[in-house]
């Protein structure tokens, strides 16, 4: 499911669109009065590709299943008389609406476990309140049969304080540490956007209140919060979920490109990257692609040639050399230089330690 917490929202307005008969939208059409309507409500706009989403999530991937019928008609042309063909989609059953369907058992039992789940986060609020919802679903009590793995954090209640802040729009100031100056603590005005995971650590994405720059606090380094109701908060202006497709981990570098990165994998380890991708956009390289791979590198005998889309980051530097010598960045030269130069230092300091024994 879409991570934006305003993805509901934007279901009730295709719902509505999707359902109509007395328009012929397209996809385009869609985006603009979605906008239009998140406007009304000062809530960000969103790009065509996250509507695209929320389309395919509501006719595949979602509990609702709809079926949508895809359309042509003819229609006057913007720039000019001339008809075009204008591609268009709706409900092929006008009465249908997500917001109407009963739920079945099944569905009960996922959203009852998917409850289970919210309730493993401590300091969640309105835990009370997910109680309650599940009762009211009628589903009998189960072991449970999702875990999460959670970093334990000195303060259990940090991520509710967060959430709260976040969900009600609060400018907070952030206490915290780092870890090569544990006693000199900081503190930082920011605005909350978003709570995220990686490598088994929560991160808190906000920006500062100083410059509005984008950063990312590790809860295990938060101290504490303290909420400034006095000050405005500031929305951030786009879909953070989408900026977060182009990066592995968590730290954002609005001053980097996106870049293709080629690497080979061995037969040892091709297995592993081939079933958990290093980004969502990997692809393996087969047919020509592959063959030209071969002819310019003979050396890499065996193995599988694998390409991903991100902006370099530490993350991505450090996922790059987990695998050692079972993989090997072929380009850009600059990624290649950076997953190099850190062998080449990791390399240097054994050499330095075995030559002392």
């Amino acid at each position: 499911m879409p991570s934006n917490k305003n993805a509901v929202t934007r279901y009730y307005i295709i719902d509505q669109l999707l359902a109509s008969r007395y328009h012929n939208y397209s996809i385009a059409d869609i985006c603009n009065i979605v906008n239009e309507k998140l406007a009304d409500m000062g809530i960000a706009p969103v790009t065509k590709r996250t509507i695209e989403y929320d389309i395919n999530y509501l006719e595949n991937e979602g509990p609702f299943m709809v079926e949508i019928e895809r359309y042509t008609i003819e229609a006057v042309g913007r720039k000019s008389d001339r008809p075009i063909i204008k591609n268009c989609l709706h409900y092929k059953d006008s009465t249908a609406s997500i917001f109407t369907q009963k739920l079945t058992d099944e569905e009960k039992y996922i959203l009852s476990e998917t409850l289970k789940m919210l309730g493993q986060f401590d300091g969640l609020p309105n835990l009370d309140g997910l109680e309650s919802l599940k009762r009211s679903l009628e589903v009998p009590d189960s072991q449970q049969i999702i875990s999460f793995t959670r970093n334990l954090l000195e303060n259990p209640h940090l991520f509710g304080q967060l959430f709260i802040a976040i969900t009600q729009r609060q400018v907070v100031k952030l206490h915290l540490h780092t870890f090569d100056k544990p006693d000199k603590p900081q503190h930082i005005v920011v605005h909350p956007y978003m709570l995220k995971e990686y490598n088994r650590r929560w991160y808190l994405i906000a920006a500062t209140d100083s410059d509005e720059r984008l950063m990312n606090f590790a809860l295990d380094r938060i101290d504490s919060v303290e909420p400034l109701p006095s000050l405005k908060y500031r929305n951030y202006n786009g879909d953070l979920a989408e900026r977060f497709e182009d990066i592995i981990g968590v730290t954002l570098h609005d001053d980097r490109p996106l870049q293709t990165i080629v690497f080979w994998v061995s037969d040892h380890s091709k297995g592993y990257v081939a079933t958990k991708p290093l980004h969502e956009s990997q692809k393996h390289l087969r047919g020509e692609k592959e063959a030209e791979l071969r002819r310019q590198y003979p050396m890499l005998k065996e193995g599988t040639f694998f390409s991903i889309d991100c902006i370099e980051n530490y993350e991505l530097i450090r996922e790059l050399t987990t695998f050692g010598k079972d993989l090997i960045v072929l380009s850009p030269k600059d990624i290649q230089d950076a997953v190099f130069a850190v062998g080449n230092e990791m390399c240097d300091r054994y050499r330095e330690i075995l030559t002392k024994k």
